[in-house]
């Protein structure tokens, strides 16, 4: 096991590898705010990139050998190969070097209290969710997100060394490197297919997680998915259950309701006691369940319900989920950072009886492993748009695919009836959308690579 304990300086100066991530750039930026020595590189210069040079890191544009400057430790992300010219440098110099989660994981340890959010869908709003709540109290919490939230004023907060916020994805099996107090699991879906072999061998990770936590830990489960109840005879601490229907969860949402626009309200229940209602200010009866474990968590926190309720009603959600970019001509522009076929489904579901006139989704496809094992799930997901856009697959960290392509989906999409259209790039998608839409329709860019940049373009 690597241990990490953040106040001997012992590996003083850290580079990391992919330092532009949305998760490896709030690591660095906590390592700075305690006095290490950071360098990095990434593939492109970025919003993340510039605010850890202003922090003091010494950032290279440009994944090279000579990038590394003798560093007492490696960090590499995921998207990270192994002929990687500086891991191999790394390697070759017997440098520690560590992934992401590895040290995620050992960092989590330096602080008496950790809530790790993991889950397929709805993890860096659950966790924006509880920070927005706690930075709020004395409880001030050091936060990790996976998104930028204006109320920290970006994807990292420097608070106290008692508590610690951060997401727990569960690519490649990270979740496996974290020991948090409180583990919080939204759903399990099958995702991250060029990693896992199917849906069992996630519940089967997850399984192994829940099982090496303490037996005082608490394990907070959505009790309405499951795959998720699947864990429940393998949690080691106590479990407390969050649900829309199960009368035995201690958090229980009841009287949902939804405004014209799809903000949802509800009643809570605890222990089967009428408590508060709770009024959202975000859309999508799916957020009810992000709110129920964000209620769960910093109640168990101490967090009395007003203040809980005072806070999360104020939520207005994270930058990329559901994010108006602007209007073109009249026409709203959102942006989503949904990538997997249930996100789509449910983010659609949520927009459509709220559109006007039509809903037109384009959708940036994410990885060529993702699109392709998950063909069928898209070829369904996008049945409450009118219309759908698909641009080019972006790779990320994958070579290129010759056996699937964006055509594919359009064509699969086409057949079953659905209005679609394949445009490789954004600059021709800006164009075609700005010639067509008119005004009482609605635009969503969705997926997790840059979608949020075509609609700034159709905006500008």
């Amino acid at each position: 096991m690597f241990l990490f304990h953040i106040d001997e300086q012992k590996y003083s100066h850290i580079h990391f590898i992919g330092i532009g991530g949305v998760s490896m750039s709030g690591i660095a930026a906590l390592l700075l705010h305690n006095g290490y020595t950071v360098t990095g590189s990434d593939r492109e210069e970025s919003k993340e990139t510039r605010l850890l040079e202003n922090l003091g890191a010494t950032v290279y544009i440009g994944q090279r050998r000579i990038n590394l400057s003798n560093p007492d430790l490696v960090i590499y992300t995921d998207a990270i190969a192994d002929d990687n010219e500086e891991l191999i440098a790394a390697r070759e110099l017997d440098i520690p070097v560590i992934s992401r989660g590895v040290f995620l994981g050992a960092l989590m340890r330096n602080y008496l209290h950790s809530i790790a959010i993991s889950g397929s869908h709805g993890k860096s709003t659950t966790t924006s969710m509880i920070a927005k709540i706690l930075i709020n109290t004395k409880v001030n919490p050091s936060i990790l997100l996976g998104g930028n939230l204006d109320e920290i004023n970006g994807n990292v907060h420097m608070g106290s060394r008692r508590y610690l916020v951060t997401e727990a994805c569960e690519f490649k099996g990270n979740i496996l490197n974290y020991y948090p107090s409180t583990a919080i699991v939204l759903n399990i879906d099958a995702d991250h297919l060029d990693y896992y072999r199917d849906i069992d061998h996630i519940i089967d990770t997850f399984i192994e997680y829940m099982k090496h936590l303490k037996k005082d830990s608490v394990s907070i489960l959505n009790l309405d998915d499951e795959n998720t109840k699947r864990l429940i005879p393998h949690i080691q601490g106590r479990m407390v259950g969050i649900s829309l229907s199960d009368p035995s969860a201690k958090y229980l949402a009841k009287d949902l309701h939804f405004d014209t626009l799809g903000h949802p309200s509800f009643t809570l229940y605890v222990d089967g006691k009428k408590t508060l209602s709770f009024e959202l200010s975000i859309i999508g009866k799916y957020n009810i369940y992000n709110a129920l474990a964000a209620i769960a968590a910093t109640v168990e926190t101490g967090i009395p319900l007003e203040i809980i309720r005072t806070h999360l009603n104020a939520y207005t959600g994270l930058h990329r989920r559901l994010e108006t970019v602007g209007k073109y001509q009249d026409i709203p522009v959102i942006t989503d950072y949904g990538h997997h076929p249930t996100e789509i489904r449910y983010t659609l579901e949520a927009l459509k009886p709220h559109v006007p006139r039509k809903l037109i989704c384009v959708f940036q496809p994410h990885t060529y492993s993702r699109t392709k094992r998950l063909m069928n799930e898209f070829t369904t997901c996008f049945d409450s748009a009118d219309e759908v856009v698909v641009t080019e697959i972006y790779a990320a960290r994958e070579k290129f695919d010759p056996t699937v392509k964006a055509e594919h989906l359009v064509e699969r999409l086409q057949n079953k009836g659905t209005h679609a259209k394949y445009i490789q790039t954004f600059e021709k998608a800006k164009d075609y959308l700005r010639a067509h839409a008119q005004k009482g329709d609605v635009i969503l860019t969705t997926g997790c690579g840059n979608p949020d940049v075509l609609a700034r373009m159709i905006v500008e």
